[in-house]
């Protein structure tokens, strides 16, 4: 570094046992340096320790409270996509965001590691690019991933108590036609244990809209595809939507659904959404309100904001049914908080349940599926 980096922080003092603490684990001393002092200029922050290897970080972490590790992948020795179920096992309780070089040239490691437990990722930048903005970014992402959120702490008190513990009868009237999923921080997590479950009786189409950096979107593809062993399509537009498929948004686009004959395909809008997401979730479920008639159900999953709310006002006002993940189990309670505070849910769960009520619920035994294919 050519001169000391400074950061502007707060000046409120805050009592030790309410700061977030903040595990570094980063072979490179100067990028420790600049995200110690990032993390120290926020008075809401502490720097539990820091660590020039992983195998060194894991030592460490037995001995702290963390709410928040950072971790490179990138690293001599173990490397952090390695480390990272010990690290997971070692602090349970903590989240892990991946921050590394690799999170753009390396898409597929960072979404290894999102799918492994990791909530969410940020670019290293490049020489120079470490500013306020920069700072302004991972400590937004850091405070909301340590829990001190507010506006998402007051949600889950508020709708924790009122969650419902299974599934409230829906009106039965209409099979849905597909399921939408939208998701963010902590969501790919979650989707793939959720996936897990569905068996091939599960066959309604699945759409899924997850924030992610376009140069992430077709090794998020593949990935899912892998894990939910069905076919998995990039959501260009006019793509069919196809029983036993899964479809997922662009990165340059919000998927959007429509009719096209006796068919459903896929759409992109580019449309400015109130979550400022691209994508966004509400698109596909504002379009699956009107297109499908509320004939859809909609999970959402963990992840910041309110993205995905508006759009499931407008499906549950058309009949559809809205489900979320709970509290305990996302990494971020923002987004599904969002619909269950709104009182929208008739099921909150862990995504492991999310994934067997949809058996419960939706699952066309092969029976079945073989009659109406001959009738």
């Amino acid at each position: 570094m050519n001169a000391p980096m400074k950061f502007s922080g707060g000046s409120a003092s805050v009592h030790p046992g309410d700061a977030i603490r903040v595990m570094l684990i980063d072979d490179s001393l100067t990028v420790r340096t600049i995200f110690k002092r990032m993390v120290e200029s926020d008075p809401m922050m502490e720097v539990a320790g820091t660590a020039s290897s992983a195998e060194r970080g894991i030592a460490i972490l037995k001995d702290e409270d963390v709410d928040v590790v950072l971790l490179d992948l990138e690293m001599p020795g173990m490397g952090g996509l390695e480390a990272l179920p010990h690290i997971l096992q070692t602090v349970p309780d903590a989240q892990v965001m991946v921050v590394s070089s690799l999170t753009e040239d390396g898409a597929e490691a960072t979404v290894a590691a999102l799918s492994k437990g990791a909530a969410d990722t940020m670019l290293k930048p490049r020489p120079g690019g470490f500013n306020e903005d920069y700072r302004s970014q991972l400590l937004g992402k850091i405070r909301a991933l340590g829990g001190k959120d507010a506006e998402a702490a007051k949600a889950s008190d508020e709708a924790a108590s009122d969650a419902p513990a299974k599934p409230r009868q829906r009106r039965r009237t209409m099979q849905p036609e597909v399921l939408a999923v939208g998701a963010s921080t902590g969501g790919i997590h979650a989707l793939n244990v959720m996936l897990r479950k569905l068996t091939p009786d599960f066959d309604l189409p699945i759409l899924i809209t997850q924030h992610l950096p376009a140069s992430f979107i077709h090794v998020f593809a593949r990935q899912i595809e892998v894990a939910s062993g069905r076919p998995t399509h990039i959501a260009e537009d006019g793509t069919e939507i196809r029983k036993g498929e899964i479809a997922v948004a662009t990165g340059h686009g919000h998927m959007i659904v429509r009719r096209s004959g006796d068919r459903l395909v896929t759409g992109i809008s580019n449309a400015p959404c109130a979550s400022g997401c691209l994508p966004s979730v509400d698109p596909m479920l504002s379009s699956l309100s009107e297109t499908c008639e509320g004939r859809a159900i909609a999970l959402i999953l963990s992840g910041m904001g309110r993205d995905g709310l508006e759009g499931a006002k407008q499906l549950a006002a058309a009949g559809g049914t809205i489900w979320a993940q709970n509290a305990d189990t996302s990494a971020v309670w923002g987004m599904p908080g969002a619909v269950a505070k709104a009182g929208l849910t008739t099921y909150v769960a862990a995504p492991d349940e999310l994934g067997s009520a949809l058996m419960n619920e939706f699952a066309c035994p092969a029976e079945q599926r073989n009659a109406k294919a001959s009738s």
